[in-house]
C-alpha cells in the first residue's frame, strides 16, 4: 500500500488525511474521449437556426460512450455508447451545465428539457452553472468535486452556448457605490475596454496581436485539412433557413466554420479598432461570437474498474481565481501557476496549452508572462480562428487537447487549459494522457 507521504497532493494540501483506499480511488479524473460540436459564428454561421436546447441534447445523447480509465473518468461523447459499456442513464447522479448568456432559470429549464429529448429519466437531476467564460471547465470541476465527496458515482458535466439566440447585452447598475468602489466599476466594463487595458498597460502591440491572430487562423486551418477534429467533433443534424425565403433546408454541421485560412498581417492591419478610436483590439484580432456544446462524462474510479474500461487520461487539477476587473484577460497568467502547482508540477512540465484567446491581447500577454513555449500553446489555432461559445469553450478545449495529447502520445504528458473571466477572474486545470498512470500514484512528482 502507498504510503500517504509519498503522494503529490497530499504534500501539497489538496487531500485530507483519508484512507489509504479511497485516496488511490478517488483523487483521480480520467479521461476516455472526448468530442463536441462544431463551432459556428452566431447569426451567421451552422447553428444560427438550431435551438439551444436542440444543440445541447445532441451532445448528451452521445455523451455515453465511457471508454475510460482507472479513476474518475471524463468524456465529451459521440455515438451509442449504452451498447458498448453497459451505462444506463438513470446511473447518473446530476448533470451540470456551463452556460451563460441565457437569463438563469430560463436557461436551466432548456437543459432540463434537453436531458429528456436526450433520454434521460425524470429521476436525473440538472443545473446550471455560470462563472462566465469559464462555465463549462467548471461544471467539470463541480462534477468531479461532488463524485471525490462521495455524492454520486457518475455525473456529466456540459458547456453550451447559442449566441445567435441570446446577445451580449453591457450588464447595467444603478447602484450609486460602484462610482466609490473602483473595482467593482471596473466589473462593468466591456470586455472589448479589458483588452485595450491589457495592451495599454503591459504593452501589447498591434502587431503582436494581428500576428496571434494570423498565428490562430493558420493552425486552426491546418487542424482542419489534416483531419485533426474529426476525432473530436460531433455530426449534428439541423437545419438552416433562407431569410429571405423562409425555407428550411436539412443539413448536418460537422465541421467549424468561422475559421479563415487565407487570413494575414496586411489584411488585418486595414480593420480600425473595435472600442476606441485609438485601440488596438479589432474584429480580426478577437475570439469568434459562436454556438456550441460539449458534454463530459465523468465516473468514479472503481466502477470504472468493474467496467473493464482503460485509461486516457486524468483531470489532475483545477483552479480558479481572482484579479483586476478592469484587466481581466490577464487571469489565466496567474491560473495557470496555481493549478500547475495543485497537480504537483511546474510549468517547464507541460507539454500543451489550450489558452482561450478571448482577445489576442491578453492571450500575447499571458504567453510573455509565462514564457510558454509558443510550439506548444493552441497548435491547432484558438478562439480567434475556432470561436468562443462562452460556456461551451471549456468543453471545446477539454476535448482539442484530450485528442491532441492522444495523438503525441508517450511525447505528451501533460496538458493545461486556462482561460479569462469577465469581472476579472482566470480558470486552468491540468490533464494527464492515462498510460502515464500506474497503480501506486496518482502524479508527477513536482520537478527538482
Amino acid at each position: 500500500m502507498i504510503s500517504l507521504n509519498s503522494n503529490p497532493y497530499v504534500r501539497q494540501g489538496m487531500v485530507g488525511p483519508i484512507k489509504e483506499q479511497l485516496l488511490l480511488e478517488m483523487t483521480l479524473l480520467l479521461l476516455r474521449d472526448a468530442y463536441r460540436t462544431a463551432i459556428c459564428k452566431a447569426k451567421r454561421g451552422g447553428f444560427k437556426d438550431t435551438l439551444p436546447d436542440d444543440l445541447l441534447a445532441t451532445v448528451l445523447k452521445f455523451d455515453y460512450r465511457i471508454r475510460c480509465c482507472s479513476g474518475l473518468i471524463l468524456e465529451l461523447g459521440t455515438g451509442a455508447v449504452i451498447d458498448r459499456t453497459n451505462l444506463n442513464p438513470s446511473e447518473v447522479g446530476d448533470i451540470v451545465v456551463g452556460t451563460v448568456l441565457a437569463p438563469g432559470s430560463l436557461r436551466a429549464i432548456e437543459c432540463r428539457m434537453a436531458a429528456f429529448y436526450a433520454g434521460f429519466p425524470d429521476s436525473v437531476p440538472l443545473r446550471t452553472v455560470n462563472r462566465q467564460c469559464s462555465s463549462g471547465l467548471q461544471a467539470v470541476a463541480d462534477v468531479a468535486a461532488f463524485i471525490k465527496a462521495g455524492y454520486y458515482d457518475i455525473g456529466i458535466a456540459a458547456g453550451l452556448e447559442s449566441m445567435s439566440v441570446d446577445n451580449v447585452d453591457r450588464f447595467k447598475s444603478d447602484n450609486p457605490k460602484k462610482d466609490i468602489f473602483t473595482q467593482a466599476r471596473d466589473c462593468l466594463l466591456p470586455m472589448g475596454i479589458t483588452s485595450e487595458n491589457v495592451a495599454q498597460r503591459f504593452g501589447v502591440t498591434r502587431e503582436e496581436q494581428d500576428q496571434a491572430a494570423v498565428v490562430s487562423h493558420q493552425q486552426a486551418a491546418a487542424a482542419i485539412a489534416a483531419g485533426k477534429f474529426k476525432d473530436e467533433i460531433v455530426p449534428v443534424s439541423t437545419k438552416i433557413v433562407d431569410p429571405k425565403t423562409g425555407e428550411a433546408k436539412p443539413v448536418v454541421i460537422s465541421v467549424d466554420d468561422g475559421v479563415r485560412p487565407t487570413t494575414n498581417m496586411r489584411d488585418l492591419a486595414k480593420l480600425k479598432p473595435a472600442f476606441k478610436s485609438n485601440g488596438t483590439t479589432t474584429a480580426g484580432n478577437a475570439s469568434q461570437v459562436s454556438d456550441g456544446a460539449g458534454a463530459v462524462l465523468l465516473m468514479k474510479r472503481s466502477l470504472a474498474m468493474q467496467k473493464g474500461l482503460p485509461i486516457l487520461g486524468i483531470f489532475r487539477s483545477f483552479a480558479a481565481v481572482g484579479v483586476e476587473p478592469g484587466v481581466m484577460g490577464i487571469g489565466p497568467a496567474v491560473a495557470i501557476p496555481a493549478a500547475v502547482k495543485s497537480a504537483g508540477l511546474e510549468l517547464k512540465d507541460i507539454d500543451l496549452f489550450e489558452i482561450n484567446e478571448a482577445f489576442a491581447s491578453q492571450f500575447v500577454y499571458c504567453c510573455k508572462t509565462l514564457d510558454l513555449d509558443t510550439e506548444k500553446v493552441n497548435v491547432n489555432g484558438g478562439a480567434i480562428a475556432l470561436g468562443h461559445p462562452l460556456g461551451a469553450t471549456g468543453a471545446r478545449c477539454v476535448a482539442t487537447i484530450l485528442n491532441e495529447m492522444k495523438r503525441r502520445g508517450k511525447d505528451c504528458r501533460f496538458g493545461v487549459i486556462s482561460m479569462c473571466i469577465g469581472s476579472g477572474m482566470g480558470a486552468a486545470a491540468v490533464l494527464e494522457r492515462g498510460d502515464c498512470v500506474d497503480d501506486l500514484t496518482n502524479a508527477r512528482p513536482a520537478s527538482g
